[in-house]
């Protein structure tokens, strides 16, 4: 007990890095119950620990006064975790279908298009749909076409015939849960349409001028100059990076890029954000520097920040401000902000604050993979930073520099892009793996490639084609951008084609990914010799793949579809043409490959 105090004691500047932790588990405890509890359970809890916490600080001369102060303060923290997501929960209110209305006429605005090969996906607002009432109609609800439709906008009010229905359960105990995502995003219905759609008016006529409808049509804008200067693949690519558009990216270019283990770099996130921030940073630094009143009188490191925040405002903002651009900016924020006061810029401190405003906000986006990605990485870089700077420090630093020749930055460079991604893999790992069901066994070796070319030169050209844009020029910028599009996507196929790429892995339970997290910022947030306890924390959630068994019989939410494991690891379904989503995604938990020699189709359901 007395090693324990002296350690609390020695990190104590380190304990506020908790407080987002335990927050996050109260709102993960939360979402995890089977039942709402009542509204004033949280806030009742907070009061009680509270004053467990304000009593037990007091007595210091009790044995375990600290201890139970200590721990009191943590219940406060994850009680308001859970009325953080309860009441979030509540405000957002979803209107969501009940249960299928059958097929009716739809009338509503257009919030965003999504435009694929064979079909077009649209998010609208305001619906009028002919079977329901206005009390029993959603907000917003999500509509798939099919064929050839006209070319719609954001803004646009269009009437079509359309069968919706209630968005769907998880397809098995752990699964993504799209109802859940649906109801954060305002969405309260999806289906498909029965026929072709009409444009029926605009959206000043009908539904009033909207900021973020005006930002919509100028992504939607944007999207359509940069396939028409890049025509292919290379033009859904681009605009993948540059708008977040990725419905025009090809399947095949995609899933190249997944087994690659180079995804990320077709998601807009702090990678993407933080290269736009640092590049305008260099340049404009670089720039005033050269001006010679201007770098004696003023601060141009400051100055170079503000054009730097902006700079990642707009892009955020182009890119569709989700909540991963929002996650990033929000973080490459605080940093710059941090140059402003003459702080540092990046450090554990300023992410917590990060991650805490985000929980506040958000609380669900605790549940996504790509909060938990994005933190995960940067926690692990920044850590690694840390641990590498203090070994500096106390070590032989100058070593390196000692016999300093003209190769050894370069090499310095690569060694340390090879050490960034790897420690961003390896804190990333277990999280693609409890998402996605699979890991790519090269990914090292193509971001060790891919990264730096998409930073030095994809980028670059990206953000130049914005500033041409508006000259009608962005043409100049775009056609050195796909010759270094076309290089990652031969890569990662490349990549993609070696002989076990991808190794599949069945589902981890939930309590295996909260211990590896749990003992991956043990190992991350302490500095004292301790840390390494979250080694074994660690080893024990990853024990949890080899322990637990994925379920033998599966069946779908309506009773239709039934699967079973067989011993030699086929998985048999009683239906091929129903619920094939559901048999997608069964494939996938149980770590197989979604494919029709996987699963073999049984001749009577009643001889299982």
């Amino acid at each position: 007990m007395d090693a324990l105090r002296q350690y609390l004691v020695a990190e104590r500047d380190r304990r506020i890095l908790w407080v987002p932790v335990i927050f996050a588990m109260g709102i993960g405890c939360y979402f995890g119950l089977r039942w709402e509890p009542h509204w004033a359970t949280g806030p009742a809890a907070m009061l009680a620990s509270a004053l467990v916490f304000a009593f037990f600080r007091r007595a210091s001369n009790w044995p375990f006064g600290p201890l139970v102060a200590f721990l009191a303060a943590m219940i406060c923290v994850g009680a308001a975790g859970v009325s953080a997501a309860q009441w979030r929960t509540i405000t957002v209110d979803t209107a969501m279908l009940s249960k299928k209305p059958g097929p009716g006429v739809l009338s509503a605005r257009i919030v965003q298009v999504e435009t694929f090969p064979d079909s077009s996906r649209l998010t609208l607002e305001r619906p009028v749909i002919s079977r329901l009432s206005r009390h029993a109609t959603p907000d917003r609800v999500r509509v798939r076409l099919r064929g050839k439709q006209p070319n719609f906008h954001p803004g646009d009010w269009i009437e079509v015939r359309a069968n919706l229905s209630p968005p769907p359960l998880p397809a098995a105990p752990g699964a993504f849960n799209f109802q859940r995502h649906s109801y954060f995003q305002g969405i309260g219905a999806v289906g498909f349409a029965l026929g072709p759609a009409r444009v029926t008016g605009g959206n000043v006529a009908l539904g009033g001028f909207q900021p973020g409808i005006a930002v919509a049509r100028i992504r939607t804008a944007v999207t359509e100059r940069i396939k028409a200067a890049l025509p292919g693949r290379l033009g859904g690519v681009a605009a993948a990076l540059m708008t977040g558009e990725r419905s025009a990216v090809p399947a095949d270019v995609l899933n190249a890029m997944h087994d690659s283990g180079l995804a990320h770099l077709l998601a807009i996130s702090g990678l993407h954000i933080g290269l736009v921030a640092g590049i305008l940073f260099t340049v404009v630094r670089a720039v005033l520097a050269l001006v010679a009143p201007i770098a004696l009188r003023f601060s141009i490191k400051k100055w170079a920040a503000v054009t730097a925040m902006i700079a990642a405002f707009a892009y955020a903002v182009m890119a569709g401000a989700t909540l991963p651009t929002q996650r990033a900016f929000l973080m490459i924020a605080l940093a710059l902000i941090g140059v402003l006061l003459d702080r540092r810029g990046l450090s554990l401190r300023s992410v917590a604050w990060a991650a805490m405003v985000i929980l506040v906000i958000q609380p669900e986006s605790v549940l996504g993979a790509s909060f938990q990605m994005s933190f995960a990485a940067v926690i692990a870089l920044i850590a690694g930073y840390e641990y590498l700077s203090e070994r500096r420090a106390y070590g032989d630093g100058d070593g390196w520099n000692r016999h300093s020749g003209w190769w050894q930055p370069s090499l310095r460079y690569l060694a340390g892009i090879a050490i960034t991604t790897l420690i961003a893999g390896a804190a990333t790992a277990p999280f693609a793996v409890f998402h996605f069901n699979r890991f790519a066994d090269y990914g090292l070796i193509a971001n060790l490639i891919e990264v730096p070319l998409t930073g030095l030169w994809v980028m670059p050209s990206a953000m130049l084609a914005f500033l041409l844009m508006p000259f009608g020029a962005e043409a100049w910028a775009l056609a050195p951008m796909g010759w270094g599009l076309e290089l990652v996507i031969q890569s990662a196929k490349a990549v993609a084609a070696w002989p076990g790429a991808v190794t599949l892995m069945p589902a981890m339970p939930v309590w295996g990914l909260v211990l590896i997290s749990l003992g991956g910022l043990w190992l991350c947030l302490w500095r004292r010799v301790w840390r390494l306890w979250g080694l074994a924390v660690i080893a024990a959630g990853f024990s949890a793949m080899i322990w637990v068994e994925p379920p033998q019989i599966l069946i779908d939410g309506a009773g239709r579809v039934l699967a079973i494991k067989a011993d030699d690891g086929r998985m048999l379904v009683s239906q091929r043409r129903r619920g094939r989503f559901q048999q997608e995604i069964w494939a996938r938990l149980s770590g197989l490959e979604h494919r029709p020699g996987i699963r073999t189709q049984c001749r009577r359901q009643t001889e299982l």
